[in-house]
């Protein structure tokens, strides 16, 4: 732990600095005499501050193996596990914690030879957003950071807006660097995403946002880092070894040997980054590689004329070079592919640009422009763009002990590449597109047609046949997408039979005319077969990976259709309906959909734009969710029907829950006598102002979740003495008729007369309080919804209750203050008091127009339901007072 200064430690109490080490280099830097490369770890939501041994332990043994020559110093953060992605009232906390940490970092270097100016950051998850956020601090320096490295953060918007101050931290954040983009230029930012195996972030929010790509920006996904080719969950990313080795090393090589400090050239920055994160040529980063060079040893060099060439190593003991003239082949093919199962670091491709008759006595190394894959490297020349070479030349050193192929093949691009149209979004898969590959080549690209769209998603079927049995290295299949780094690579033992997933992180851009590509690197002697559907379980699955955030509000828009059909209900019949049948007779979607798809479509020109902004109403939900590229057609109908499914099902939860909770307590104790309680009364104010002060002076959530259980309860009590002398009132109907008979057989008639009254009395007094239940049963729904929405505060402000016992910013506090003020007031309130009311009719048609301004407004703006609710309520409570 680093002793941070007093007044930084008095303004921060719960956050913490450490320094990581173990073994003999902990004990050596416990008296804090630095002497390395600082770097700062920033957890995200929820995470620890030793997630950081992961990169540290990896960065200690790399420095082990040069001998210290360099080495990293590892510094994190303890954020006291902090929930920053649901409550964003502490972002700015952390933000300005996190300056006064590298203040104090760079302090610890002060006077040494080769002292720092700067800290590199790896931020996970929120930390990225938090390290983005310290360059919109006044008084921040840009030069104290010079790379920038985030995992799985959400970068463009927040995964659940649950609060104002969450989404105004990114629209500060990001309006920032859009607007200050050119001021950027000296930071080099690089953003790795979890791909689909990301069930928190999806991997779209993780890319920075467009206006702000420059030259020293870089997202992508881990499926499309080199040597790691796989997908991370959102925790795995930071202990990923794949990924670690990759970072390790792209620090390692941004090492200024002058300095001893990370470079400070951001285009040597830039082009390490590509390097590791992007195409790795299968060598050892060279900032200049040598341009031209002799190609010396005792080599027998020899002549392959042939288009076509396979040469398998095996213990060969002499060296060889294969040249292959280009002259011939320039009229006929337009591409040359070769690629090498060695997968060492070493030159093996050179273009020679001068020779004699035997051999070449000049040449460039382009091994520089292969790619590392799986199970291969490999080089793909365009022969128009290098003129001036002469031949090809395969260089193959003298091996023992290796085994391994080279093959190389000219051709014609048109050859090899084809093209599939996908099919259509709604043939759910009935309909396929398949081709079949006859060809003898060793790579085909497969254009897959009108694949744009981030709601479009297909299982892709490889099925391989060859023609003999003999042993083949395996296929590699590449997704690639040429607009995004988001690549997926499947490794296949041929023949097979092969299924790959096919979806979008990102939709293309619209002036972009590229379509996605499937690389198939194949083996020469095999046909294959690739059959493409569309996979509506995996449609489904995106839906929901880019719209489950909205779907509070679709359940709450239910309940409040519900909520409107039960009060028409009331006034029509006088009786309640149970929610369950209301739900289903009242909650259709076009009601709502229509009248929003009306108003989007009107957002499109610009004189009703005009009128709208001149009347300061908010920006469209729909039109937010455009601009991210998250649009999909008829996704409102379905997640309407989803939320209708799950409002169903809780209403019928949370009826069950009641009566559970009436028959076990009807077990223990006797309800009290059904009677008819005032709306208001002394001590029920005094429980108003008690926790409005509660609200004020700690946290609105707390408040609101005390006022919930006291709802809850009394309810469930309700529901109990209901159901106690409905069954009692049953039982008087039966005495009351038999006592009829008995008095009409004594000529008592005045007696018979006094009991029926009471027996109807009773009756009629019990089907008033199941009429009341049922709408208290909604409220109680409508109000769980509102709870849980602002549950996130309140398990921010139980963990930070030892440092403060006011949650400082609160962003329910006003709301908390008048929910509680309506539902000590509704808790008392019955049916019977509406029905005579001139305001009922007005609430019943206000749910409507509510439910459709919440789905107007709300999707990407959760923290806004509880408005919509509370004003919906509040006309209840008048209903009850006029």
């Amino acid at each position: 732990k680093i002793k941070l200064p007093k007044k930084t430690a008095r303004r921060y109490p719960a956050y913490e600095l450490y320094l990581y080490g173990e073994g003999s280099y902990a004990k050596e830097n416990k008296n804090l005499l630095l002497t390395g490369i600082p770097v700062l770890f920033l957890p995200g939501n929820a995470g620890s501050y030793k997630q950081v041994r992961s990169l540290g332990s990896i960065a200690l043994r790399k420095a082990e193996d040069i001998d210290f020559k360099y080495h990293f110093n590892f510094f994190s953060v303890n954020f006291n596990e902090e929930l920053v992605a649901l409550y964003g009232g502490s972002l700015q906390r952390q933000t300005k914690f996190v300056h006064e940490c590298i203040k104090v970092i760079l302090k610890l270097y002060r006077d040494r030879e080769f002292a720092p100016t700067s800290v590199a950051i790896v931020g996970h998850s929120m930390g990225g957003l938090v390290a983005r956020a310290l360059l919109t601090l006044k008084n921040f320096k840009p030069e104290l950071i010079n790379l920038l490295i985030t995992q799985a953060t959400p970068h463009v918007a927040p995964v659940m807006p649950l609060d104002k101050y969450l989404t105004d931290f990114y629209t500060a954040v990001n309006n920032h660097w859009i607007l200050k983009a050119q001021d950027l230029r000296n930071l080099t930012t690089l953003s790795v995403a979890g791909g689909f195996r990301d069930y928190q972030v999806r991997s779209g929010l993780a890319f920075l946002p467009r206006l702000s790509q420059h030259d020293s920006a870089l997202s992508v996904v881990s499926s499309a880092v080199p040597r790691a080719w796989a997908s991370t969950d959102h925790l795995s990313i930071v202990w990923c070894k794949e990924l670690i080795l990759a970072t390790i090393r792209a620090f390692f090589d941004l090492i200024d040997e002058n300095t001893r400090q990370i470079t400070e050239d951001p285009k040597k920055r830039m082009s390490i980054l590509n390097h590791h994160f992007v195409r790795h040529p299968a060598k050892i980063f060279e900032e200049n590689p040598e341009a031209f060079m002799e190609l010396t040893g005792a080599f027998m060099w020899i002549t392959v004329k042939a288009s076509k060439w396979t040469y398998s190593v095996n213990n060969d003991s002499d060296g060889k070079y294969f040249t292959f003239p280009l002259a011939s082949h320039r009229k006929s093919y337009s591409h040359v592919y070769c690629e090498n199962s060695m997968l060492d670091t070493n030159s093996w491709i050179y273009g020679c640009v001068n020779s004699n008759s035997s051999m070449c006595l000049e040449a460039t190394d382009l091994s520089w422009r292969a790619e590392l894959l799986p199970t291969t490297k490999v080089v793909i020349l365009k022969l128009q763009d290098y003129p001036s070479l002469s031949h090809i030349v395969i260089q193959v050193p003298p091996t023992v002990g290796n085994k391994y192929t080279l093959d190389c093949e000219f051709f014609k691009e048109d050859s090899r590449t084809v093209q599939l149209p996908v099919t259509h979004l709604f043939s759910f898969g009935l309909s396929s597109s398949k081709i079949l590959l006859n060809s003898t080549g060793l790579l085909y690209n497969i254009q897959l047609q009108h694949f744009t769209h981030i709601y479009q998603a297909f299982k892709i079927y490889i099925e391989s046949h060859c023609q003999s049995l003999k042993e083949r290295k395996p296929s590699v299949y590449r997704l690639h997408i040429p607009w995004s780094h988001e690549d997926s690579i499947t490794v296949a033992k041929v023949p097979s039979f092969t299924e790959i997933s096919a979806k979008l992180h990102i939709a293309r851009p619209q002036n972009d005319s590229r379509v996605p590509e499937l690389n198939i690197y194949s083996s020469s002697d095999c046909q294959y077969e690739v059959i493409l559907k569309t996979s509506l379980l995996q449609v489904l699955g995106q839906i929901i990976r880019f719209h489950a955030g909205a779907l509070p509000v679709y359940i709450v828009s239910n309940i409040l259709l519900t909520y409107g059909g039960q009060l028409s209900t009331l006034i029509s019949t006088g009786q309640c309906s149970d929610f369950s049948l209301e739900l289903v007779r009242t909650a259709k979607p076009y009601k709502v959909e229509p009248l929003i798809s009306i108003v989007v479509f009107l957002q499109g020109f610009n004189w009703f734009r005009e009128i709208w902004e001149s009347l300061s109403l908010p920006e469209v939900d729909a039109a937010v969710l455009n601009s991210r590229d998250a649009c999909f057609p008829l996704v409102s109908l379905i997640l309407f029907l989803f939320g209708t499914g799950i409002a169903y099902w809780s209403g019928v939860f949370f009826s069950t829950s009641l009566r559970l909770f009436s028959s076990l307590w009807l077990t223990l104790i006797r309800p009290t006598v059904l009677q008819k309680d005032k709306l208001m009364t002394p001590r029920r104010l005094c429980a108003v102002l008690s926790l409005a002060l509660v609200s004020w002076t700690t946290c609105g959530a707390f408040a609101l979740f005390i006022i919930y259980l006291q709802y809850l309860f009394k309810h469930g009590c309700m529901f109990l003495t209901s159901v106690f002398y409905f069954q009692d009132s049953d039982h008087s109907k039966e005495t009351s008729q038999n006592s009829s008979i008995h008095t009409v057989k004594n000529q008592s008639s005045m007696d018979s007369i006094s009991e029926a009254t009471q027996s109807l009395s009773n009756s009629t007094t019990t089907a008033e309080a199941i009429n009341s239940l049922k709408m208290h049963v909604t409220i109680l729904n409508l109000f769980t919804w509102v709870v849980l929405l602002n549950l996130p505060s309140l398990i921010y402000w139980l963990k930070n209750l030892r440092y403060s016992v006011r949650l400082d910013p609160d962003p329910c506090r006003s709301t908390a203050i008048i929910i509680v003020c309506i539902l000590e007031i509704l808790m008392n309130s019955s049916t019977s008091e509406m029905k005579s009311s001139k305001l009922l009719k007005i609430a019943a048609k206000v749910p409507l127009p509510l439910s459709v301004a919440m789905l107007t407004f709300g999707r990407a703006h959760l923290y806004e339901v509880p408005h919509f609710v509370t004003f919906s309520l509040l006309l209840h409570v008048l209903c009850c007072i006029v």
